[in-house]
Protein backbone atom coordinates (compact mmCIF):
# COMPACT_ATOMS: atom_id res chain seq x y z
CA UNK A 1 0.00 0.00 0.00
CA UNK A 2 1.03 3.61 -0.85
CA UNK A 3 1.69 5.64 2.24
CA UNK A 4 -0.21 8.25 0.42
CA UNK A 5 -3.21 6.28 0.17
CA UNK A 6 -3.04 4.99 4.43
CA UNK A 7 -2.68 8.63 5.12
CA UNK A 8 -5.89 9.35 3.49
CA UNK A 9 -7.69 6.12 5.04
CA UNK A 10 -6.78 7.48 8.59
CA UNK A 11 -8.60 10.74 7.99
CA UNK A 12 -11.83 9.08 6.31
CA UNK A 13 -11.67 7.07 9.56
CA UNK A 14 -11.22 9.26 11.51
CA UNK A 15 -14.23 11.34 9.99
CA UNK A 16 -16.34 8.57 10.25
CA UNK A 17 -15.64 7.73 13.93
CA UNK A 18 -16.35 11.16 15.22
CA UNK A 19 -19.56 11.37 13.21
CA UNK A 20 -20.90 8.24 15.39
CA UNK A 21 -19.81 10.61 18.24
CA UNK A 22 -16.60 8.90 19.60
CA UNK A 23 -13.25 10.54 19.33
CA UNK A 24 -9.88 8.24 19.10
CA UNK A 25 -6.96 9.15 22.16
CA UNK A 26 -4.65 12.43 21.86
CA UNK A 27 -1.72 9.70 20.80
CA UNK A 28 -4.11 9.01 17.88
CA UNK A 29 -3.24 12.75 16.41
CA UNK A 30 0.66 12.49 17.66
CA UNK A 31 3.61 12.90 14.51
CA UNK A 32 5.90 10.48 14.09
CA UNK A 33 8.23 13.11 15.59
CA UNK A 34 6.11 13.78 18.87
CA UNK A 35 5.97 9.95 18.88
CA UNK A 36 10.24 9.70 18.81
CA UNK A 37 9.99 12.36 21.33
CA UNK A 38 8.22 11.25 23.88
CA UNK A 39 9.17 7.58 23.00
CA UNK A 40 9.95 6.56 26.62
CA UNK A 41 6.47 7.73 28.35
CA UNK A 42 4.82 6.20 25.28
CA UNK A 43 6.78 2.20 26.50
CA UNK A 44 3.67 0.95 27.28
CA UNK A 45 1.66 2.46 24.16
CA UNK A 46 4.22 0.68 22.24
CA UNK A 47 4.81 -2.51 24.06
CA UNK A 48 0.75 -3.15 23.49
CA UNK A 49 1.05 -1.87 20.01
CA UNK A 50 -2.18 0.37 20.51
CA UNK A 51 -2.85 2.30 17.62
CA UNK A 52 -3.04 2.87 13.79
CA UNK A 53 -3.65 -0.48 12.01
CA UNK A 54 -4.81 -0.55 8.48
CA UNK A 55 -4.12 -4.05 6.56
CA UNK A 56 -4.32 -4.91 2.76
CA UNK A 57 -3.53 -8.16 4.22
CA UNK A 58 -0.46 -8.52 1.82
CA UNK A 59 -3.10 -9.08 -1.49
CA UNK A 60 -2.39 -5.11 -2.60
CA UNK A 61 -6.76 -5.07 -2.99
CA UNK A 62 -7.81 -2.57 -0.01
CA UNK A 63 -11.07 -2.09 -1.79
CA UNK A 64 -11.60 -5.60 -2.15
CA UNK A 65 -10.00 -7.45 0.91
CA UNK A 66 -8.79 -5.04 3.93
CA UNK A 67 -9.70 -3.73 7.17
CA UNK A 68 -9.45 -0.44 9.08
CA UNK A 69 -8.35 -1.01 13.17
CA UNK A 70 -7.31 1.20 15.90
CA UNK A 71 -6.33 -0.38 19.07
CA UNK A 72 -7.22 1.74 21.73
CA UNK A 73 -6.29 -0.64 24.61
CA UNK A 74 -4.78 -3.57 25.45
CA UNK A 75 -3.67 -5.51 28.68
CA UNK A 76 -0.81 -7.96 29.07
CA UNK A 77 -0.86 -11.64 28.20
CA UNK A 78 1.04 -12.39 31.68
CA UNK A 79 -1.98 -10.92 32.94
CA UNK A 80 -4.34 -13.37 30.89
CA UNK A 81 -1.89 -15.70 31.97
CA UNK A 82 -2.46 -15.78 36.01
CA UNK A 83 -6.08 -14.83 35.41
CA UNK A 84 -6.06 -11.64 36.76
CA UNK A 85 -5.35 -8.09 35.84
CA UNK A 86 -5.40 -6.16 32.63
CA UNK A 87 -6.99 -9.23 30.44
CA UNK A 88 -8.80 -7.75 28.36
CA UNK A 89 -8.78 -5.16 24.58
CA UNK A 90 -10.58 -2.82 22.86
CA UNK A 91 -10.67 -1.75 19.25
CA UNK A 92 -12.28 0.06 16.62
CA UNK A 93 -12.77 -1.18 13.21
CA UNK A 94 -13.95 0.17 9.65
CA UNK A 95 -15.31 -2.56 7.09
CA UNK A 96 -16.28 -0.68 3.65
CA UNK A 97 -19.62 -1.93 1.99
CA UNK A 98 -17.97 -5.46 0.65
CA UNK A 99 -14.48 -5.33 1.71
CA UNK A 100 -13.66 -8.92 2.66
CA UNK A 101 -11.86 -9.14 6.61
CA UNK A 102 -10.76 -12.57 5.39
CA UNK A 103 -11.37 -16.06 6.97
CA UNK A 104 -9.70 -16.42 9.98
CA UNK A 105 -10.02 -17.64 13.86
CA UNK A 106 -7.89 -17.37 16.71
CA UNK A 107 -6.21 -19.47 19.17
CA UNK A 108 -6.53 -17.51 22.77
CA UNK A 109 -8.44 -14.58 22.07
CA UNK A 110 -12.71 -14.17 22.29
CA UNK A 111 -13.99 -11.28 20.98
CA UNK A 112 -17.73 -9.48 20.53
CA UNK A 113 -17.44 -7.86 17.56
CA UNK A 114 -20.84 -5.19 17.57
CA UNK A 115 -21.80 -3.01 15.37
CA UNK A 116 -21.70 0.38 16.17
CA UNK A 117 -23.05 2.30 13.19
CA UNK A 118 -23.99 2.24 9.58
CA UNK A 119 -24.71 -0.28 7.41
CA UNK A 120 -25.14 -3.99 8.08
CA UNK A 121 -22.30 -6.21 9.15
CA UNK A 122 -22.23 -9.52 7.58
CA UNK A 123 -20.35 -12.27 9.16
CA UNK A 124 -20.01 -15.85 7.44
CA UNK A 125 -19.12 -18.71 9.72
CA UNK A 126 -17.68 -21.99 10.17
CA UNK A 127 -16.86 -24.61 12.49
CA UNK A 128 -13.56 -26.22 13.78
CA UNK A 129 -12.56 -29.96 13.16
CA UNK A 130 -11.20 -31.47 16.43
CA UNK A 131 -7.95 -30.43 16.07
CA UNK A 132 -9.23 -26.82 15.57
CA UNK A 133 -8.42 -26.90 11.81
CA UNK A 134 -10.93 -25.10 9.59
CA UNK A 135 -13.64 -27.54 8.78
CA UNK A 136 -15.86 -26.70 5.79
CA UNK A 137 -18.70 -29.35 6.69
CA UNK A 138 -18.92 -28.17 10.79
CA UNK A 139 -21.34 -25.65 12.32
CA UNK A 140 -20.83 -24.59 16.31
CA UNK A 141 -22.86 -21.99 18.20
CA UNK A 142 -22.22 -18.43 19.10
CA UNK A 143 -23.76 -15.96 21.22
CA UNK A 144 -26.16 -12.88 19.19
CA UNK A 145 -26.39 -10.30 22.24
CA UNK A 146 -25.88 -12.88 24.99
CA UNK A 147 -28.42 -14.85 23.34
CA UNK A 148 -27.06 -18.66 22.13
CA UNK A 149 -27.48 -19.63 18.20
CA UNK A 150 -26.39 -22.29 16.42
CA UNK A 151 -25.30 -21.60 13.01
CA UNK A 152 -24.78 -23.96 9.95
CA UNK A 153 -21.61 -24.43 8.16
CA UNK A 154 -20.80 -21.30 5.88
CA UNK A 155 -24.03 -19.54 7.47
CA UNK A 156 -23.81 -15.39 6.77
CA UNK A 157 -25.15 -14.05 9.91
CA UNK A 158 -26.26 -10.15 9.58
CA UNK A 159 -26.10 -7.30 12.24
CA UNK A 160 -27.67 -4.17 12.22
CA UNK A 161 -26.26 -1.03 14.20
CA UNK A 162 -26.60 -2.20 18.37
CA UNK A 163 -26.14 -5.77 17.68
CA UNK A 164 -23.42 -7.58 18.47
CA UNK A 165 -21.87 -11.14 18.23
CA UNK A 166 -19.49 -13.18 20.72
CA UNK A 167 -16.62 -15.41 18.87
CA UNK A 168 -14.81 -17.82 20.81
CA UNK A 169 -11.29 -19.61 19.99
CA UNK A 170 -12.05 -21.79 17.31
CA UNK A 171 -15.27 -19.99 15.51
CA UNK A 172 -13.95 -19.38 11.68
CA UNK A 173 -15.30 -16.30 10.52
CA UNK A 174 -14.77 -13.72 7.81
CA UNK A 175 -17.01 -10.15 7.75
CA UNK A 176 -17.51 -7.18 5.53
CA UNK A 177 -19.62 -4.30 5.22
CA UNK A 178 -23.36 -4.67 3.38
CA UNK A 179 -25.23 -1.63 1.76
CA UNK A 180 -22.18 0.70 2.94
CA UNK A 181 -19.56 0.89 5.59
CA UNK A 182 -20.13 -0.17 8.82
CA UNK A 183 -18.17 1.19 12.16
CA UNK A 184 -17.30 -1.87 14.28
CA UNK A 185 -16.45 -2.24 18.25
CA UNK A 186 -14.12 -5.19 19.33
CA UNK A 187 -14.11 -5.85 22.88
CA UNK A 188 -11.62 -8.68 23.79
CA UNK A 189 -9.07 -10.81 25.49
CA UNK A 190 -5.29 -9.79 25.55
CA UNK A 191 -5.00 -8.90 21.50
CA UNK A 192 -2.16 -10.39 20.03
CA UNK A 193 -1.75 -9.95 16.52
CA UNK A 194 1.35 -11.11 15.48
CA UNK A 195 0.53 -14.82 16.64
CA UNK A 196 -3.24 -15.00 17.51
CA UNK A 197 -4.55 -14.93 13.80
CA UNK A 198 -4.80 -18.04 12.04
CA UNK A 199 -6.08 -17.63 8.24
CA UNK A 200 -7.53 -20.04 6.39
CA UNK A 201 -5.61 -19.40 3.54
CA UNK A 202 -1.50 -18.28 3.96
CA UNK A 203 -1.93 -14.67 3.87
CA UNK A 204 -0.19 -11.89 5.60
CA UNK A 205 -1.45 -9.48 8.37
CA UNK A 206 0.34 -6.34 7.89
CA UNK A 207 0.35 -4.63 4.48
CA UNK A 208 3.94 -4.13 2.86
CA UNK A 209 3.97 -0.32 2.25
CA UNK A 210 5.51 1.50 -0.26
CA UNK A 211 7.05 5.23 1.01
CA UNK A 212 5.60 7.97 -1.65
CA UNK A 213 5.14 10.63 0.94
CA UNK A 214 5.80 11.24 5.29
CA UNK A 215 3.07 9.33 7.30
CA UNK A 216 0.59 11.52 8.89
CA UNK A 217 0.58 9.01 11.53
CA UNK A 218 2.77 5.92 12.57
CA UNK A 219 1.31 2.22 12.32
CA UNK A 220 1.32 -0.36 14.59
CA UNK A 221 3.68 -2.20 12.20
CA UNK A 222 6.03 0.91 12.11
CA UNK A 223 6.84 1.04 15.90
CA UNK A 224 9.83 -1.49 15.30
CA UNK A 225 11.45 0.65 12.41
CA UNK A 226 10.56 4.54 13.37
CA UNK A 227 11.17 4.32 16.94
CA UNK A 228 13.65 2.16 17.45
Amino acid sequence: MKRSTINDIMGAADDMIRSYGFQLPPFAYWTPEEFKARVKEAEALIQARCGWDITDYGAGRFDEMGLFLFTLRNGRLADLQRGGGMCYAEKLLISRQDQLSPMHTHVIKAEDIINRGGATMVVELFGSDDDGNFAEDRGGMVMCDGIPRAFAPGEKLKFAPGESLTLMPGDWHAFWGEGGDVLIGEVSTVNDDETDNIFREPIGRFAEIEEDVAPAHLLVSDYAKWLA
